[in-house]
């Protein structure tokens, strides 16, 4: 993909643009929608991340300009705020997901990757399977058989962890720095309660696929031992 992000405001708050840099993305901030509709380039934009929070009439502005082009429509994500969920009611028509702010980097991410595959401009989700259980890594979905998991955020991420590393025993504060990352302070107390909900979650014919190991840690694909 050669055509840029549009993102706005101009400048992005730091925290969008050390995401997008990271990510390997090639972006473009403008600073409304008049500098959006002079900098589109010849192919159109491959996409667009639009922040409300500080100014929501200039953001919606800025999608306005993007769906009325001709060509083909950039997926577009709006970061907002909670207190701001009702105004996305009536202005569903200007974009195609949001992702409440402050984000998580990671979210963030996989929610664009997800658009711009859906619009053909990005490469195909990746999947992880174990067993009968199913992660959609873009989307972050979970299914188990037919059934769709209710997850929370980290609570993905450590099922995540576990499905792409199985057999291979984790102590918590391994758990904690690989999962939750190093800027995390919590103590190990909060794994083993991620650990409970997701055994809650898996149902009794998989809570054993989470095994602990014990006075070490714990271990996902194993099923010789009971589960605590």
């Amino acid at each position: 993909m050669d055509e840029p992000l549009l993102v706005f405001p101009d400048p992005p708050p730091p925290l969008l643009a050390q995401t997008l840099d990271l990510s390997g993305h090639r972006w473009k901030a403008v600073a409304n929608a008049s500098a959006a509709n002079a900098a589109e380039p010849r192919d159109g934009w491959v996409g667009a991340i639009v922040v409300c929070d500080e100014d929501p009439e200039g953001a919606f502005g800025v999608c306005r300009v993007l769906r009325r082009r001709d060509t083909q429509l950039a997926p577009v994500l709006v970061l907002i705020s909670g207190a701001q969920l009702a105004e996305l009611e009536l202005r569903e028509d200007l974009f195609d997901d949001f992702c409440l702010a402050p984000f998580h980097p990671r979210e963030l991410e996989a929610r664009l990757r997800h658009l711009l595959w859906r619009a053909g401009r990005g490469a195909r989700p990746e999947i992880v399977e174990y067993g009968d259980m199913m992660l959609n890594l873009e989307t972050y979905q979970a299914e188990l058989g037919s059934r769709a998991l209710d997850l929370t955020y980290m609570e993905y991420e450590l099922l995540k962890f576990f499905a792409t590393h199985p057999g291979k025993v984790f102590t918590r504060e391994q758990l904690l720095s690989r999962v939750w990352g190093y800027e995390y302070y919590g103590g190990a107390r909060t794994v083993d309660v991620h650990v409970r909900r997701l055994r809650a979650k898996l149902g009794e014919e998989h809570a054993s696929w989470i095994q602990t190991v014990r006075s070490v840690g714990y271990r996902f694909g194993q099923t010789r031992t009971a589960p605590e």
